[in-house]
């Protein structure tokens, strides 16, 4: 009975969890599209539910706590508990890193584009690949894909530079593109550091499967 009870407690924060990822996915797509469409009402959509993430977490950390004093569960379930507070964590960070985005939109919105967007979205829709599928390996417990999705960050990470390069080539050719482009340049670095989140969480799901400490 008590091992059942604490079995569906911590089904309870996995489903957490999962609804955060939820949540960062649609923030990371709302505050891209924004930027694509100069989209100022989605921007600030986008940034009012700023509270939610910090909500979730604060939840998620109040009942790891709880249920690590109350239950008195063992190493594999103590890892999970843990590794599912620092997810929280790296979820919350990366609904701050999409609201970024958005001030940045918003920002730009009124501004004709140095250049069509092209590489941004495409890194942006990796990263929700990222967080989707680094969750997926939560759930299942599933150490090969957690590999296989951590190494998906040197995609983003050489998405990364050439939007850089690209960029800095503009600003080099005509000052007045320097603004702008400094603003796309840390969409980008935005971009690349929830891919880094991502990353994490994919190093805590091997954690919680094997009791190893990977770095991808």
């Amino acid at each position: 009975m008590v091992r059942n009870h604490f079995e569906q407690q911590l089904e309870a924060l996995n489903e957490d969890i999962l609804k955060m990822g939820s949540i960062v996915e649609e923030t990371i797509y709302k505050a891209i599209l924004s930027l694509e469409k100069q989209d100022r009402k989605l921007a600030q959509e986008v940034i009012d539910n700023d509270d939610v993430l910090d909500e979730y977490e604060i939840k998620i950390d109040k009942e790891s706590v709880r249920l690590t004093a109350l239950q008195q569960p063992v190493a594999k379930d103590l890892r999970q508990i843990f590794m599912i507070s620092k997810i929280a964590t790296d979820l919350e960070r990366m609904g701050d890193l999409a609201q970024n985005i958005a001030r940045i939109s918003k920002e730009l919105s009124e501004d004709n584009l140095i250049k069509p967007l092209v590489d941004i979205p495409r890194m942006a829709q990796i990263v929700q690949g990222m967080v989707r599928e680094s969750l997926d390996s939560f759930v299942n417990l599933d150490e090969v894909k957690a590999e296989e999705v951590g190494k998906q960050d040197d995609k983003v990470d050489d998405l990364d530079n050439q939007i850089l390069r690209e960029l800095l080539t503009y600003m080099i050719e005509d000052n007045s593109a320097i603004k702008q482009g400094n603003r796309l340049i840390f969409v980008s670095r935005y971009l690349e550091r929830i891919g880094d989140h991502a990353t994490n969480v994919c190093e805590r799901v091997v954690y919680i499967a094997t009791a190893d400490r990977v770095s991808y």
